[in-house]
């Protein structure tokens, strides 16, 4: 890269944060990061067609989503990294071409073992959302980096929330393998728009592959407000996953008995979450984000308590009350995540795309152990065990954004890899 053309990318870069973005241009990372999270969804309201058409059992097919979810894990630590080495307009622009090569591999698979390839492809090019929503950070004013983060996370929340509902419509309609075409239609347009859009990023690191992820565990040993907002929204992330994980089995038993579609239909509280996150950036571009992660970490442990006096209500009522703890503390959940993510991408502007992967993995370790530690005490205690399993994990997840000492001490010198 010339000098030239370095001095004009961070020009242009540099326009653009102060004097704030176009609204074209946050739509189209906002559009983006959405389309990408997605292809991660798409395939779960279709897997007993997709089965059956393929001939695969119920156990084979359950890989599917599962290997999307591994290979957005191992994306996120192995690949979100590369954008500070690299150009992000080039990386997203490429993972978008990948996603579109999977997803349209994934429509044509004639049986399961082709499928469960283009599914952890589909994970690993998914990550393009964590290279967009640093990319909105950099970009973003320092005054409005909230608001702007914040309204792109709208963008990818609304794409997990509208994903599952999208597919099992299309899959009805037109059959599974359509879903899949349109989701590989989208995706090219969105590379097409993104490489025409987004101004060139300068690489701030040139370190090498393997220093590039040894620099993830440098920069959580010298940064205290990555390690507290990292554990911060993990833990939070315990509670979240404990719920979603046992809703459908809690409402399938007594005194319930409502089916899977009653379950999905939870899913909607997550608009409430997502229309909140722009919310989210504003209070804490005005307030500060550390009042932010308090807030909602507050919300949140209220949310997860309410539960609690369900068995004190009829069955309309004990509904009612999951309906609007469920609304909470996905508000609670998000708000907090957009101001750990304001924290995280102030501390270093050349390190956002590794303290964004660092932030993200703490998050699906959270979300993971949930999962596990919720499906053991349900079997072992019931639904009462659960919630107290997520209220507690979301007073320790308060607890730590008020207990600063164990988090203070940061080593002094550079950042790694400048």
């Amino acid at each position: 890269m010339s000098s030239i053309q370095s001095m004009h990318e961070s020009s242009a870069i540099g326009t653009a944060a102060r004097d704030g973005l176009p609204a074209s241009l946050v739509l189209l990372l906002a559009t983006s990061a959405g389309l990408a999270v997605a292809s991660l969804y798409y395939s779960q309201p279709m897997l007993g067609v997709l089965g059956a058409d393929i001939g695969a059992s119920s156990r084979a097919v359950g890989f599917v989503p599962t290997l999307t979810q591994l290979g957005y894990a191992l994306g996120i630590l192995l690949l979100a990294p590369l954008g500070d080495r690299f150009d992000r307009r080039r990386i997203i622009v490429a993972k978008a071409a990948v996603l579109c090569a999977a997803l349209l591999v994934a429509g044509a698979a004639p049986g399961i073992g082709l499928l469960l390839a283009a599914s952890l492809a589909i994970g690993l090019a998914a990550t393009m959302a964590q290279d967009i929503v640093p990319a909105a950070a950099t970009l973003a004013p320092e005054s409005h980096r909230g608001k702007v983060v914040g309204t792109v996370m709208t963008g990818l929340l609304l794409g997990i929330l509208l994903s599952r509902v999208l597919s099992g419509f299309v899959a009805e309609q037109f059959g599974w393998r359509t879903m899949f075409l349109l989701a590989a239609a989208s995706l090219a347009l969105a590379g097409a728009a993104a490489w025409r859009g987004l101004p060139r990023f300068r690489p701030t690191t040139q370190l090498r592959y393997g220093a590039l992820l040894a620099s993830l565990a440098t920069l959580w040993r010298r940064h205290g407000a990555l390690r507290r907002a990292t554990l911060a929204q993990g833990l939070l992330s315990i509670g979240f996953s404990a719920f979603w994980s046992t809703l459908a089995v809690m409402l399938h038993g007594a005194p319930f008995h409502l089916g899977s579609g009653a379950a999905g239909a939870f899913g909607l509280a997550g608009a409430a979450g997502a229309l909140a996150a722009p919310l989210a950036g504003r209070l804490a571009d005005r307030r500060g984000p550390e009042r932010v992660t308090r807030l909602g970490a507050v919300v949140v442990v209220a949310s997860f308590a309410a539960m609690a006096f369900a068995p004190m209500l009829d069955t309309h009522g004990q509904l009612a009350l999951l309906v609007g703890s469920a609304i909470g503390f996905d508000l609670g959940f998000q708000g907090s995540l957009i101001a750990h993510q304001t924290i995280v991408y102030g501390i270093d502007p050349g390190a956002r795309s590794r303290l964004n992967a660092v932030l993200f993995t703490g998050i699906f370790v959270g979300m993971a152990a949930g999962s596990a530690l919720s499906a053991l005490v349900f079997a072992q205690w019931g639904w009462m065990a659960v919630v107290v399993l997520a209220t507690g994990s979301a007073v320790s997840a308060l607890a730590v954004r008020i207990v600063r000492v164990p988090f203070a001490l940061t080593s002094r010198g550079p950042s790694p890899g400048r």
